[in-house]
């Protein structure tokens, strides 16, 4: 039995985790946009206020460029208690980026596959182009058709959940994870 590296467990760890976050999805659609929403605007929250620490401890120093992190800081905490008190509008917004979202992802894994069939192989290959090119046709109807995007999002995102979870199970199982 050959020994496994840190990061072939944790690819391992992680898969298995995102195919329960993606059956719960799944389950509970309406109660997983709403903690996807709820986590965007924490995020937010915190992003915004690092930015106007970032802002007050550097202005003396330089430029520009601190009055830009103090902008994106007020806006990103706007954002975000707009997306916790708010979180019905979240929802819309979240529908509409999610597409986005999508599209960039699949084409940026596209993009990269010369070298996944170059350092894992075909079968990773393979599978990740399959996954990717669901992923972009997926991106490309809610964008179409955003009303149904609506009613699918928590079935596409745990769809999409379970099936980040089978690659990284597979990355984790490649030649990538081993010493």
């Amino acid at each position: 039995m050959r020994k496994r590296s840190i990061f072939g467990w944790i690819e391992l760890i992680i898969g298995i985790i995102l195919i329960f976050l993606g059956v719960f999805a799944i389950s509970h659609t309406d109660a997983a946009l709403t903690w996807m929403v709820f986590f965007y605007g924490l995020t937010a929250v915190v992003t915004g206020i690092t930015d106007i620490i970032l802002y007050v401890k550097t202005e003396q120093y330089t430029g520009f460029a601190p009055a830009v992190s103090l902008i994106a800081g007020i806006l990103s905490v706007m954002a975000g208690v707009m997306l916790l008190v708010y979180p019905g509008a979240g929802k819309w917004v979240v529908v509409l980026l999610l597409p986005i979202w999508f599209i960039a992802h699949c084409i940026s894994r596209l993009s990269h596959l010369h070298i996944i069939r170059i350092a894992v192989g075909n079968i990773y290959y393979y599978v990740d182009l399959i996954l990717n090119s669901i992923g972009l046709v997926l991106g490309c109807m809610m964008i179409i058709w955003p009303m149904i995007s609506f009613f699918a999002v928590g079935f596409l995102i745990g769809a999409y959940l379970i099936l980040a979870g089978i690659d990284s199970i597979v990355m984790a199982i490649s030649r990538i994870g081993s010493k």
